[in-house]
């Protein structure tokens, strides 16, 4: 096949320029791979007045993304709107409907709508390709539906969302707090002027979605994954957790247990000895855990336009040149339901910091309440602070101090309960705070 692959960009912000210009760049490296010329024919945003330092002589522009996406000019389109409905969502359905390729990093729009897009693109026989969606350069999305096709696999984690890495380094280096971070980031663009998204882990939530289909073989269920953000960390427990031979990270961590399929995100404690440990800054990692190759963990930009256009440009190059994959590894109908494992059934050891008064009996008091729900203690820390120190040799009690509790494998049910027994009892000064702890 000698004819160039038509390309329509939907979407000039920071990584549709970075993809126009790479593919600029690397025209001819990208045609020899493809065996074909690659060429952008089309490109669709709202405003064509901005310089965005892109060479368009020739390229005809749409103001409306959808007309893009019908244009005879277009072979394959290229959303890079995003969100999950809208403009992105109605171009990727007209793209599919008129018999065209789709390459996409709309991690939202296919945890939404994955499998009915899937499905669609199944039907017209063209591609849906979105290495981009899940994690920025790493090409985590072919590693699961291609190179691992030989391995069982049993869980996937990582770091999937770069603004919350960063965040939780800077806190650990420097001492910061999570608010003087995360104004940081704001401020070097790392981070959005609402950090909801981000920092309380629905864009690591959808993330893990679309790898957890592509690990087991289900159904797409982001409705299934449960999220907790990074939000309430102190600098106390990244202190504690240094202490104890820890890390923090925001982990998306996605299971196969008697269960069924366990999809969570929440902050964790990983061993410093851990590869996962040693990824900081914006930086992102996957780990996968198969029956043949054991561990294999994937490192590099999670985001950014360079990072990003990378993987879009690879699977431009992909159905430049025929290769036209199921979107999730299988055809849809050969997806299987996924079978929920529900997190208070979640068995685990916890990191849990109490804030108690410090009076005779609160200790024997908490450890009572675990061991009535037959959890363990695998050891307990109590810091002090001067200021409370100092007002006790002046005859005064009961002031709030920290309690750290390190517990050996017990059920999220359990925990819960027995901090509500604790809550109830008195014993506490402040709302408890719990981080699960993954020991490999």
């Amino acid at each position: 096949m000698t004819h160039p692959l038509r390309l329509g960009i939907a979407g000039l912000g920071t990584v549709g320029a970075s993809v126009v210009r790479m593919i600029a760049r690397r025209a001819e490296a990208i045609g020899a791979t493809a065996g074909r010329p690659v060429r952008v024919t089309a490109v669709a945003a709202r405003d064509r007045t901005r310089d965005r330092g892109l060479d368009l002589a020739g390229v005809t522009w749409f103001d409306d993304p959808v007309a893009l996406a019908r244009s005879a000019e277009v072979d394959c389109v290229v959303e890079l709107i995003g969100g999950a409905e809208g403009p992105a969502r109605e171009t990727v359905e007209a793209a599919l409907s008129a018999g065209k390729h789709v390459v996409t990093a709309n991690k939202a729009l296919l945890a939404h709508h994955g499998p009915a897009l899937a499905r669609a693109a199944e039907g017209a026989g063209v591609a849906l390709a979105f290495e981009a969606s899940a994690a920025g350069g790493i090409p985590v999305v072919k590693a699961l539906r291609e190179a691992l096709a030989g391995n069982r696999i049993s869980r996937v984690y990582g770091i999937l969302n770069g603004t919350c890495n960063y965040i939780l380094s800077r806190m650990e280096l420097e001492g910061l707090t999570f608010e003087s971070c995360l104004k940081d980031a704001q401020a070097l663009g790392y981070a959005e002027a609402d950090p909801t998204f981000d920092v309380e882990g629905f864009d690591t939530a959808h993330k893990l979605a679309i790898l957890t289909s592509l690990a087991f073989g289900t159904e797409l269920d982001a409705e299934g994954v449960s999220v907790e953000g990074i939000s309430a960390i102190t600098p106390l427990d990244l202190r504690m957790a240094d202490e104890l031979g820890y890390r923090i990270k925001l982990l998306g961590v996605a299971e196969a247990t008697e269960a069924g399929i366990e999809q969570r995100v929440h902050p964790t404690m990983v061993p410093k000895s851990s590869a996962i440990a040693q990824v900081m800054g914006v930086t992102n990692a996957v780990t996968i855990d198969t029956d043949a190759l054991r561990e294999l963990t994937l490192i590099g930009p999670g985001a950014g336009g360079e990072a990003t256009a990378s993987a879009v440009v690879a699977d431009i190059a992909d159905v430049a040149a025929g290769r036209v994959p199921p979107a999730f590894g299988r055809p849809v109908a050969a997806l299987t339901a996924p079978v929920r494992a529900e997190m208070q059934r979640h068995e685990g050891g916890y990191y849990i910091r109490l804030t108690v008064h410090d009076r005779p009996g609160v200790a024997a008091g908490v450890a009572t309440r675990m061991a009535e729900r037959e959890i363990s203690l695998e050891s307990i820390l109590q810091h002090r602070s001067e200021s409370a120190a100092a007002r006790d040799r002046h005859g005064r009690s009961g002031l709030p101090v920290p309690l750290v509790l390190i517990t050996y494998a017990a059920t999220e049910a359990a925990i819960r309960e027995s901090l509500d027994a604790m809550a109830a009892d008195g014993l506490l000064s402040e709302p408890p705070q719990l981080i699960r702890i993954e020991r490999k």
